[in-house]
C-alpha cells in the first residue's frame, strides 16, 4: 500500500540549508515532525502543500507546519536554489517573550489552510539581509558565532510573523491552485479526526460519490483516503501521547477500537513503539 513517508530528522532546535542544484530530484509527498520554511531563491518550482499547489516567485516562503504532506514539483532545466529552515515547535514557542508567539506564523497557515507569503520587495530586503546574517554565523568559527546565530535566526522570525499578520497572497488566485471541494474535504478530515471518517460518511456529508472522492483525493495528495486519514489520526495520537494521554487512551480517541492493531499500525508508521514516544 502507497504511503508518503517522513523525512529528515532534526537534533538540533533549528537548521538552515542553502541549496543551489540542477539534477534529477523527484521527490514524492512527505511530512516531518518539525516546522519548516522554505523560501524560494530561483527555479521553476511549484510546490504541493496538502491540497493545494502554489506557483513560486522568486523569495516566495512556504511555510509547512508538523504533519503536513507536501512535494516540491521542480522543472530540472533550471538551477533550484532555495533556503530551507527545519524548526522544533517547542524551540519557538520557548523562545516566545510577552505574549507574542514566534510560531503563530505557522499556525495561521494552518488556520487559513494556506501555506504561501509572497513578500513585498521592502520585506524581502529586511528578509534577505537577516537570512544572510544567519548563514554568515553559522559558518563562522568566531567568538559568539552561536549567539549571533541564534540572533539572527529569531530576528527573521520576528519578522516574518509580522508580514505573515498582514499578508493577503491567500487573495491572489493565480498564486496557487486548489479543488474547493477537496480543500473542504481535507479541511474537515483535518479538523475531526476523533469523528466517524469513512469513505461513506464523507461522501454522504459532500454530496459526492464515494468512487469519485476516492480518485480525486489519490489524485491530489499522492495518498489513498483512508490512507490519509489513518496517518493523520496516528500522528494525533503521537502528539495526545507526548501530551501524557496514556497509550490505550491515545489510540482509542483516534478512532482505534482494537488496541493491537494500533500499535501494528504505530510502529509501521512511526518505526517504534507507543510508549517510546512519551
Amino acid at each position: 500500500m502507497e504511503e508518503w513517508v517522513k523525512r529528515g530528522y532534526l537534533n538540533e532546535d533549528f537548521r538552515l540549508f542553502h541549496i543551489r542544484d540542477k539534477i534529477e530530484l523527484e521527490l514524492n509527498y512527505h511530512y516531518h515532525e518539525f516546522d519548516k520554511i522554505g523560501v524560494f531563491l530561483s527555479g521553476k518550482v511549484t510546490y504541493v502543500v496538502e491540497s493545494k499547489a502554489y506557483f513560486l516567485n522568486p523569495w516566495d516562503i512556504v511555510l509547512v507546519p508538523h504533519g503536513q504532506i507536501h512535494r516540491p514539483i521542480i522543472d530540472t532545466s533550471e538551477h533550484y536554489e532555495r533556503i530551507t529552515l527545519w524548526i522544533k515547535a517547542d524551540y519557538l514557542r520557548n523562545s516566545s517573550l510577552g505574549g507574542d508567539d514566534l510560531r503563530q506564523c505557522f499556525a495561521r497557515a494552518e488556520e487559513k489552510r494556506f501555506a504561501l507569503i509572497r513578500p513585498d520587495s521592502g520585506a524581502r530586503v529586511t528578509l534577505m539581509k537577516l537570512l544572510n546574517g544567519a548563514e554568515t554565523a553559522m559558518k563562522s568559527k568566531e567568538f559568539g558565532s552561536e549567539v549571533m546565530y541564534r540572533t539572527s535566526f529569531l530576528q527573521f522570525l520576528v519578522e516574518l510573523n509580522r508580514i505573515a499578520l498582514a499578508d493577503a497572497t491567500d487573495k491572489n488566485t493565480a498564486a496557487f491552485q486548489s479543488d474547493p471541494k477537496l480543500d473542504e474535504i481535507v479541511s474537515y478530515i483535518n479538523a475531526n479526526l476523533t469523528e466517524d471518517l469513512s469513505l461513506d460518511a464523507l461522501s454522504k456529508k459532500f454530496y459526492i460519490s464515494k468512487s469519485y472522492l476516492m480518485h480525486k483525493f489519490k489524485e491530489t495528495t499522492g495518498c489513498p483516503a483512508h490512507r490519509y486519514i489513518q496517518q493523520k489520526r496516528l500522528m494525533l495520537a503521537a502528539e495526545l501521547i507526548r501530551e501524557g494521554m496514556p497509550v490505550a487512551d491515545a489510540g482509542a480517541k483516534c478512532g482505534y477500537g482494537d488496541y493491537s492493531a494500533f500499535l501494528r499500525a504505530f510502529k509501521k508508521l512511526f518505526g517504534v513503539n507507543p510508549s517510546d514516544v512519551a
